[in-house]
């Protein structure tokens, strides 16, 4: 079992599942968005012993706001069904 403040490998395999199930692919974003998340709480909250740049902390808000587009469009019903 994976640590829960790291990000989980993406294998070809794991992308293959992602493609072919919508509720895996939910999952792994979230699981991923909450590891962004928590990580980047600690970094604003000066717990790390070397301090992120602020560039470094702006570029982890624009994934994690990716990241939360990308779960919402993958919530949404399809057209084609």
């Amino acid at each position: 079992m994976r640590s829960p403040n790291t990000f989980a490998p993406v294998t070809d395999a794991v992308l293959a599942r992602a493609r072919r199930e919508p509720d895996f692919r939910r999952q792994l974003l979230a699981q991923n968005l909450d590891v962004l998340l928590t990580t980047l709480q600690r970094l604003r909250g000066g717990g790390s012993s070397s301090r992120a740049s602020a560039d470094e902390v702006r570029e982890g808000v624009a994934l994690a706001v990716r990241l939360a587009e990308l779960i919402q469009a993958a919530a949404l019903p399809s057209r084609g069904s």
